[in-house]
């Protein structure tokens, strides 16, 4: 078992901890065992909770990057990117959603996602062709963090097998940023915009 055999059979039966016994009881030692993986494996290559999250972030983010579109608008590229990484959430969906109901209870937690979140997003950016440093890149990345956090709650509630409530919500929110800036409906040759407003998530949601 290499590397990421391991990583990946670790943070699955994570989350199926967090799923069966809730945010707070699954650790990693825990996780290990119930695998069958070796602890001082587990403890070289996760020493905490903190990074097998930093490590889940990293392979999702992977998947999403694995086959970048190079075809359509920026927005087009988003859905498709974002949607990459709603099939790996959707893998450990159980676990996933235990743990997002717990965080306002882990504020370590809760700010380690953020900063991950906002490295992710950059990166989305960056691979659909889109600025994501500079004033605008800011103005960007947060916009599509808004677009993120909207679909995700989306997806918290989305039963449906083929994910289709979670991608209208993402079509919705993509569509609502796109009327605020004109980045998400240009090609990645287009020249850029300046100063373009940040994007908002659509009404009705804080």
């Amino acid at each position: 078992m290499d590397d990421t055999d391991f990583d990946s059979a670790l943070i699955g039966a994570f989350f199926t901890l967090v799923a069966e016994q809730g945010w707070r009881r699954a650790s990693v030692p825990a996780a290990a065992r119930a695998a069958g993986l070796a602890l001082a494996t587990a403890r070289e290559r996760f020493p905490c909770r903190a990074a097998l999250l930093t490590r889940f972030g990293r392979m999702v983010d992977q998947a999403a990057l694995a086959a970048v579109p190079t075809e359509g608008l920026v927005r087009d590229r988003l859905f498709d990117l974002l949607m990459h990484r709603f099939d790996v959430l959707q893998a450990h969906r159980g676990g996933v959603v235990a743990m997002m109901h717990a965080l306002p209870f882990d504020p370590a937690a809760a700010m380690l996602l953020s900063c991950a979140t906002r490295r992710s997003m950059r990166w989305m950016l960056e691979a659909a062709g889109a600025a994501a440093h500079g004033i605008r890149g800011e103005l960007q990345v947060r916009g599509l963090i808004a677009v993120w956090l909207w679909a995700l709650r989306a997806w918290e509630k989305d039963d449906s097998a083929d994910l289709s409530g979670t991608m209208a919500a993402l079509d919705a929110a993509l569509a609502r940023a796109a009327q605020a800036t004109a980045w998400l409906s240009s090609r990645r040759d287009a020249p850029e915009v300046d100063d373009p407003g940040p994007a908002e998530p659509p009404s009705g949601e804080a």
